[in-house]
């Protein structure tokens, strides 16, 4: 059953309300949730379901749709038994800043869990990708990714052998991929990147320790050297309740700015497109 809202304008379009100001049972509960969350902060428990349903006078039915959707969205965390407010997600830049830095920035610890390093002939998507032979033995390396022991994403890298042979000798699976090629003499040069929404399959999951039904951030990435060859392919799983993605944009050369603003008025440069650390 739909329920009238009295709002209009710009303050229904925020508030997500259609025109015609009805909405479902639940979205009224998820409103007076949100008010709730904005004034527990961060690590503030909430009451149990059967507390919210009584005081809002609606079925546990109707609590629990509404506290699901603050969890998808990372406005609420599971803890033991009970819920609590989340904190703010992970801003991770699309930049020259690694996720080492990224996660640092907000006062997080980042780290990484080894999943395995194995060596494998290239199929052929990845052999295109990375214009090697069909065959091609390739690195893979697979790791999870934490911010304050919490697992947050998931990582796999394919790189050919041959640009570093001694990968599975001299390199800490704890530490930085591209610290290690700068080590090695290995300039990255750019990237290319492309961002979509999924769901976790069922090893994904279980590796970062969320529910198969979870959002997650799909990035997949082609780094180039400085020399322009293709150096790796990665694919990175990242949380949607943890995570948000940043990028500074300007105008491109000879165009107006914004709101027909003079070339350059009031838009920064764009960065270089240049790979993240990882």
């Amino acid at each position: 059953m739909n329920h009238p809202i009295s709002r209009a304008g710009p303050e229904a379009a925020r508030a997500g309300v259609p025109e015609h100001g009805r909405v479902p049972k639940y979205y009224l509960v998820k409103a007076r949730l949100e008010e709730l969350v904005a004034e527990l902060g961060p690590g503030g428990r909430l009451p149990t379901e059967a507390d919210l349903a009584q005081r809002h006078g609606v079925a546990r039915a109707t609590v629990r749709q509404a506290l699901r959707e603050l969890l998808l969205e990372g406005r609420l965390r599971r803890q033991g038994r009970g819920t609590v407010v989340a904190g703010p997600k992970i801003e991770q830049p699309l930049s020259l800043s690694s996720y080492t830095e990224g996660v640092s920035r907000q006062g997080l610890r980042p780290g990484r869990t080894l999943i395995g390093l194995d060596r494998l002939p290239a199929d052929a998507a990845v052999a295109r990708l990375l214009e090697v032979p069909e065959g091609e033995p390739l690195w893979h390396l697979e790791r999870v990714l934490r911010a304050d022991e919490e697992r947050v994403g998931l990582e796999s890298t394919y790189v050919p052998v041959a640009r570093v042979p001694a990968l599975d000798r001299d390199f800490d699976p704890e530490g930085s991929f591209y610290g290690y090629l700068r080590e090695h003499g290995v300039r990255l040069g750019a990237a290319e990147e492309r961002i979509e929404t999924v769901l976790a399959t069922p090893r994904e999951a279980l590796l970062i320790g969320t529910p198969p039904a979870l959002p997650m951030l799909l990035l997949h990435r082609r780094s180039l050297d400085a020399a322009g060859r293709p150096l790796e392919q990665v694919r990175s799983l990242y949380r949607g309740d943890r995570f948000s993605f940043t990028l500074a944009l300007g105008a491109p050369d000879g165009a107006d700015g914004p709101l027909g603003a003079p070339d350059g008025a009031g838009t920064p440069d764009a960065p270089d497109c240049a790979p993240q650390e990882h």
